[in-house]
Parts: structure tokens; sequence; C-alpha cells
């Protein structure tokens, strides 16, 4: 990215819809504007991938370099040892160093789509890891010289631990430790690379004032912190969250036509917020897109997916994407870039049809349970449930409803690329190999 020095910063994640708050918002624009200043997000390595909750903190990254600034994003190699408590009912597993470095691995991997590490600019941006001054630190120094900074009944106070408290769950001194050692993450960065900004989720605000305080009272240096909003969809779901789980940013954990898929799914009062949020469409476009009604929605839907998915995946990934979709849903077509899920018959109870007593089996043939293959296909969850979306005709095989009264597939048919749908929208590839 072009080094381009501005002071507009705030102003984009205000007119964005990004910012929640601010600890100083003239303190911060009078400091971007003396020109090229490092902000950071913390990003724990609990995942080999990171999934659509973050994406919002990759974009406020993302804008920052755009507007001129050096984005840090730094791995929490050192703190997912700890894990953090803000807003958990229950303590996160303990992951080991060979688990941490793999996911670290994985993350890695989403960042180079959305921010520039590679170019000579003075704004080019730095990936860290806080394992690099955690990992080495000395308890009792650590504890005379950073911890004595740290007052417990203000830390008590902070919303993320109070509402843990207030449910009298256990908050073990190893998490209690964890808003500390982030603080300390935040004194480092500033006296190693002059980092002014510290950026996160508004759950993150208790840990991102103790940093704050922490740097003026060891350094007296004046520091930034910047929260955004915790997003839900309109419907009230969480961010990041689909009927199949996670929507992942890594293409070998979700493709990018189910990526793709996911924006296209968006619910009809949130294409607007989410444009702003995740294109870089100018503003006044997305509030045109976001204004249309009727039919006329889904080709802003449509506009939404491309540009989120062009981002992440590339162009030629978001057109795939789009000509899949059109062909599965437009012309009744099996679609290339469908999840497709390849199968041994030894996967399969597969049972002669002389032995399913049904007047429609073939008695020479191998049928296979249709509930099976949608479970096998992560349509449905369970047999359970696929065996509901059976009784309710939404489950269909070639695009042909599966009969409640012979709720079966012929091996024959699975030889071939079949096309497992579960209701309009959701569908995948499977086939049967020898």
């Amino acid at each position: 990215m072009t080094y381009h020095p501005k002071s507009d910063f705030v102003a984009v994640m205000m007119e964005r819809g990004f910012l929640a708050d601010c600890t100083d918002y003239q303190g911060l624009d009078e400091a971007l504007m003396q020109g090229v200043k490092p902000a950071y997000i913390g990003f724990d390595a609990t995942a080999k991938s990171l999934h659509v909750g973050s994406l919002i903190q990759i974009m406020m990254l993302r804008w920052f370099q755009k507007t001129g600034h050096q984005p840090i994003t730094l791995m929490g190699g050192g703190t997912t040892k700890v894990g953090d408590p803000s807003f958990r009912a229950d303590e996160r597993p303990l992951l080991t160093e060979a688990q941490i470095d793999d996911n670290i691995a994985g993350i890695k991997k989403v960042f180079s789509a959305y921010i520039d590490y590679d170019s000579d600019a003075p704004n080019k941006a730095l990936m860290l890891n806080n394992a690099e001054w955690l990992d080495g630190l000395n308890y009792l120094e650590f504890l005379r010289d950073i911890g004595r900074h740290f007052s417990v009944n203000r830390m008590l106070a902070f919303e993320s631990v109070k509402s843990r408290l207030d449910r009298e769950q256990s908050l073990s001194f190893l998490e209690f430790n964890y808003m500390i050692l982030q603080a300390y993450d935040f004194l480092e960065l500033n006296r190693r690379y002059g980092c002014v900004l510290q950026m996160g989720g508004s759950d993150q605000w208790g840990n991102i004032v103790n940093g704050i305080d922490l740097t003026r009272r060891v350094l007296d240096n004046s520091i930034y912190g910047l929260t955004s909003p915790l997003l839900t969809t309109s419907d009230g779901k969480k961010m990041g969250k689909s009927q199949d789980g996670a929507v992942w940013l890594n293409p070998e954990m979700r493709s990018p036509y189910e990526f793709w898929q996911f924006w296209r799914n968006t619910t009809d009062a949130d294409v607007g917020r989410f444009l702003k949020l995740y294109t870089e469409l100018p503003v006044d476009e997305c509030e045109r897109l976001g204004a249309l009604a009727g039919s006329e929605i889904n080709d802003a839907k449509i506009t939404l997916a491309n540009e989120v998915t062009k981002l992440l995946h590339g162009a030629e990934a978001a057109a795939t994407a789009e000509a899949t979709a059109r062909e599965v849903f437009e012309k009744g077509g099996i679609g290339g870039d469908l999840p497709t899920f390849t199968l041994q018959a030894s996967d399969l109870n597969l049972m002669p049809g002389k032995m399913l007593d049904a007047p429609e089996a073939d008695p020479e043939e191998m049928y296979c349970s249709a509930a099976s293959l949608f479970v096998e296909a992560k349509l449905a969850k369970t047999g359970k449930d696929a065996k509901r979306l059976i009784s309710e005709n939404g489950a269909l095989i070639n695009d042909r409803p599966v009969k409640k009264e012979f709720p079966f597939i012929g091996a024959t048919e699975l030889s071939r690329p079949t096309k497992l749908s579960a209701g309009k929208k959701r569908h995948a590839l499977i086939q049967l190999t020898s």
C-alpha cells in the first residue's frame, strides 16, 4: 500500500460503523497527524484459523494502513498459554506450545490477504509474537516492576471479570494474570516500536485501559485505546457463526464458495451495515445498496458476497463462487465449486435391496441411508437432524426430494457426483469411490 499520511483514520472508523469507544478522540487524532504511527491488535492462537468474528478487527488494521499508518498484528504465542477470561463462562482449555505454534502458522495465512507486510513503505505492517518478551520473564522481577502498578480492586471492577464473579463462576489466578500480561504487551510495543494505539473488540476495553495506565506509569508516554462493537446479526446471532459452525477464514477450513454463500445469505436488514464494515465500497454506495427492497436486495447481497470474498480469496475465486451459485440456484446444475466429499464404500452401511422390504428397491442394487449421506456432507449434524430434514421435505438428492417412504439412495447413482441440498441455500457434492 502506498504511503499517504492522513489524519482521517478516526473519521473512517466513525463513518463506517467501526467505533464503539475511544479513550481520547482528539488526542489520538492529533497523534496520527504527526506522521506514521504504529497501532496493534492482538490475536490469541486458540484455533488454526480466525473466523468471521475477527474480520472487523482485521478490517480496522487494513484501514489503519490505508490511511498511512503502520498496523501490527500481534500473535499471542505467550498469552495463549494463559487464556483470556473476558466474558467467558469457563476457563479456556490449555494448549501445548506445539499446538500454539501450529495455530499461529494457520492464522498467519489470513493476514497477508488484507495487510501489506512486504513493501518498502514506511507503513509496512509488522507481525510480532508476544512470546518474544513474555516467555523470558522473571517472575519476581515482573511482580516487583510491573505487578505493583495494578490495583486488584480496580481489576475486579472491570465488567469482563465482574460478570464472571457475579455468576459465582470460577476465575483462576492463571486467567486473572491475563489482563496484566496484555497490559505488558502494550508497554513493550510502545517501548520497542513506538506503538501509540491498541484496538480490539469492546470486550477488551478493560485490558486496553490497563495497558494505557501501565505505560503511562512506567514510561510516562501518552497512548490510546479504541474499540469496535461486538457484532451480532439483526436476528440476534453471534457474528461468525452459521448453521454448520464457525465461518473460518482459511480456505482449507471453509471453501471460497461456502464463504461467498455465507455473505450471500445475509439478512436484508444487515446488508448496508456489512457493506460498510467488510468492504471498501464508498459509504454512499453502501447506503444505497442497503436501502434496496424486494428482489433488488438480492443484487446487493451478491455485491456484498463478491466484495468480501474478493478481499480474502481474490477476484477469480469470487467470480467462480458467483458462477457456481448461479448454476446451482438458477439453472439447477451441479456447480463445480461446491464443497465435495469423497467416500469409500466401507464408509457407508450399504445394504442389498432385497433386504429393504420396499417395492421401490432393486433387489440387485446396494443402497445406503440418505440420512447418513447428509451427515457425511455436513448438511446435518446428526442422523436425527437428517431424518427431520427428510420428513419436512427439505432434503434433496440431485434436486429431487428424498421420499419419506423410501429414504435410501443406490450405490450406482452415488458412483457419479451427486448433489445434496438441505433446503434452498445449502448444498454439497458427494461421490462414492470403488
